[in-house]
């Protein structure tokens, strides 16, 4: 199998999982190598504006449940990463941007910091921030999928719950998503997608 088929081959099998079995672990090494392909994707001017809390204490989940309206699946899963945006460290005069900045603009630090400077006076840094974040989590379920470890990301959560809960400071990071990894208590269903000829235009 070439590497583009072994990529397809990933995308295809990997689903959302809607309700893990209970007390089933997932092994250390698979968690670190999730975590490390969030680590490795791709953001804009190379800032990596995330961070990674994990879950994994089975008498927190009940309560992050509960915030995530009642799905199960974070009731359920072996660890619960919840993806944290930052907002706060992407202002140009934070001395995390700055240091993350000059590392990708070594060559010409201020005109990097003045390109990014107009950048984020002109972005919702907020929404910009937790858009990065959708970059890492796939890159994390992809990597889940390559581990034999299910997944799936919940979008649906009170933010200002999460934050209580887990002692987030939101005025500095926002929760852009939590996925929930372990593995399922059923197999996948048919991948059901709108045909590429229908989503594709050339001009």
């Amino acid at each position: 199998m070439s590497e583009i088929d072994a990529v397809i081959d990933l995308m295809r099998r990997r689903y959302a999982c809607h309700a893990f079995r209970p007390g089933v672990a997932i092994a250390e090494e698979d968690l670190q190598a999730v975590l490390e392909a969030g680590r490795l994707a791709p953001s804009s001017f190379g800032l990596e504006p995330w961070r990674f809390l994990v879950v994994r204490n089975p008498a927190r989940l009940p309560e992050l449940q509960d915030a995530c309206f009642g799905q199960p699946q974070a009731v359920t899963c072996s660890a619960l990463v919840v993806i944290l945006a930052s907002v706060a460290d992407m202002d140009p005069d934070s001395a995390t941007l700055r240091t993350r900045l000059a590392r990708e603009h070594a060559d010409d630090f201020a005109a990097g910091l003045a390109a990014y400077r107009q950048f984020h006076a002109a972005t919702d840094t907020r929404a910009w921030a937790n858009a990065q974040c959708m970059l890492a989590a796939m890159q994390m379920m992809l990597a889940a999928t390559a581990c034999g470890v299910d997944s799936c990301a919940l979008g649906g959560f009170d933010e200002n719950r999460i934050g209580a809960l887990l002692g987030i400071d939101l005025k500095c990071e926002a929760v852009a998503l939590l996925l929930a990894l372990g593995r399922c208590a059923q197999g996948p269903g048919d991948k059901r997608r709108v045909p590429l000829a229908q989503l594709t235009e050339y001009r």
